[in-house]
């Protein structure tokens, strides 16, 4: 039997217990993934520790307790026909938060949880893919040694970046994804002072505690102050399935739009990595393609997708921001939720929406209100005095609009400058959701890797700033205090101009010119005049 405050998706059960979840007690993750299942769409089981494990320390200790997720482990083992901790037929796990508000990047997931030395040989059987097999083992061991065990991200990799000497780590083969991961294992427990644990069930408890204490971090806590939010409402933890995008190259991670976040238009807006886990698409510390190589590729996956987020808008009745894997060419959905969006955006769907009947009129009046033409002004550099635009570089778009400020090559700097009341552009070698307060207070974002749908861009789109991201050109020196594109040096404090607009950037501040988008004005005025005869 279920304790109070446990909840299963998809695992075939009765589902009594369940039906009595809800947003607020599931967290909008697991409640959306439950909706998920309930229209069919291939989401892998499930089950729910709820917010109320979040209220306060001891309920936190609490959750990592066994006794707490016994029964919705053995519902997940009964479901899958596989064990957690079997040497056979191992169970592996994701272990994901989810907060009864979208809160993107602000708390910590782990995956492949129950791999270890005693399980590797039952997953190579079962997979017969000893590549995945060691991926997997190799990325538990050091996320669990950052999460979990507090370890510098740098112990593990600075040991990856001196075997892969500038390669691209899908290019390792399986022999040296196993060395890499005997190293990760000495060097945890080089840093920890004790050996990383080999029982799954203990990975499992120290998981689960870790991502609800991830609800007390620093950047939670500053993105619930930026946006208002109440500490207590606390988030849930959803322990899942594996499903493995890291399987070869018929396989992969993405996250994408049902609709174009930054000018709304009415088609699919995703990122997709081949033979990778979704962590690496959505951390920002790699770059991520567009749909068009999926769509070439895996034809019958692409529109499968098309066909699944089709439903996701009519069943949910907005624009979505969703997550899914593909393993060995089958689709697999993990994620939904009401996406980011920019005000020209956030206009054109609600009115898109409304003509198809998706959405009543008070719901459009209710998603447009406050958005007048200050609102929807739009912002393009021009050429001044007839000479020809010369873009220093070019990178992919996650938020539309000009930035115009001094170069910061950290928070500390962003925050400084913005306290004298000077205008910064953060240029990072990532898109960190860590960067957040500073981010608040920068005009726009640049950075060298990240992919327009990772957790940082989702962030800067939502407070309006422009956001360029994995502009491979650029080549970030901390210590000399200098950013290089090309044969271009730029120092710390120079003048940088983004235009999310195309995706180019300038050096020095260039002019800007303000349009407005008439025929999207003309539509919400007759929606208003419309509510009003009414």
């Amino acid at each position: 039997m279920l304790p109070p405050e446990v909840y299963l998706i998809g695992c075939g059960h009765d589902t009594t217990h369940t039906a009595q979840g809800s947003a607020q007690r599931m967290g909008f993750k697991a409640w959306n993934l439950l909706r998920m299942a309930g229209l069919s769409l291939p989401v892998p089981p499930a089950f729910v520790l709820g917010t109320h494990y979040c209220v306060d320390p001891a309920a936190r200790a609490m959750s990592a307790h066994p006794d707490v997720w016994r029964a919705g482990l053995q519902a997940l083992e009964q479901a899958t026909g596989l064990t957690l901790g079997d040497a056979r037929r191992p169970l592996l796990l994701s272990v994901r938060s989810g907060a009864p508000v979208s809160m993107p990047g602000m708390m910590e997931t782990l995956l492949n949880i129950g791999l270890c030395d005693h399980t590797v040989e039952g997953l190579l059987r079962q997979t017969g893919n000893p590549r995945l097999v060691w991926d997997a083992y190799r990325r538990l061991v050091a996320s669990y040694g950052e999460v979990v065990a507090g370890l510098p991200a740098l112990c593990f990799e600075e040991v990856a970046a001196a075997l892969l000497q500038g390669r691209d780590e899908r290019l390792l083969d399986f022999a040296d994804l196993r060395w890499l991961t005997q190293r990760f294992l000495q060097v945890y427990a080089e840093h920890a002072g004790h050996p990383f644990p080999q029982q799954p069930t203990a990975q499992l408890a120290g998981a689960i505690e870790a991502v609800f204490s991830s609800w007390q971090s620093a950047k939670a806590q500053a993105y619930r102050r930026l946006n208002h939010l109440d500490d207590a409402i606390g988030t849930a933890v959803t322990v899942q399935c594996m499903v493995f995008g890291n399987a070869g190259g018929r396989s992969g991670a993405g996250v994408g739009f049902t609709r174009d976040p930054g000018s709304g238009a009415p088609n699919l807006w995703v990122d997709f990595l081949f033979d990778a886990q979704g962590e690496d698409v959505v951390s920002g510390r790699r770059s991520a393609h567009g749909h068009d190589e999926l769509a070439t590729v895996l034809p019958e996956v692409w529109q499968a997708l098309n066909d699944a987020t089709q439903q996701l808008e009519h069943a949910f009745g907005d624009m979505q921001d969703f997550e899914f894997t593909v393993q060995d060419s089958r689709l697999f959905m993990l994620q939904t939720r009401a996406g980011k969006r920019t005000p020209q955006a956030a206009a054109r769907i609600a009115l898109d929406l409304l003509d198809t009947g998706l959405i009543e009129p008070d719901v459009a009046l209710a998603r447009t209100a406050g958005l007048d033409r200050q609102a929807l002004a739009q912002t393009h550099v021009v050429a001044c005095d007839g000479t020809p635009l010369r873009p220093l570089g070019h990178a992919a778009s996650a938020s539309s609009g000009v930035a115009v400020g001094e170069i910061a090559l950290d928070a500390a700097r962003a925050l400084a400058r913005h306290e004298t009341g000077i205008p910064v552009v953060l240029v990072r070698r990532d898109a960190d959701t860590a960067d957040i307060a500073a981010l608040e207070s920068a005009t726009g974002l640049l950075t060298q890797r990240g992919a327009r749908t990772s957790h940082a861009a989702v962030v800067a789109r939502q407070l309006g700033k422009v956001c360029l991201v994995g502009c491979s050109e650029l080549q970030i020196d901390e210590t000399a205090r200098t950013a290089k594109v090309g044969d271009q040096i730029l120092h710390e404090g120079d003048l940088l101009t983004l235009d999310g607009n195309d995706g180019t950037f300038y050096a020095g501040k260039s002019q800007v010119e303000v349009t407005f988008p008439e025929a999207l004005l003309a539509r919400l005025g007759a929606l208003r005049r419309g509510s009003q005869i009414g």
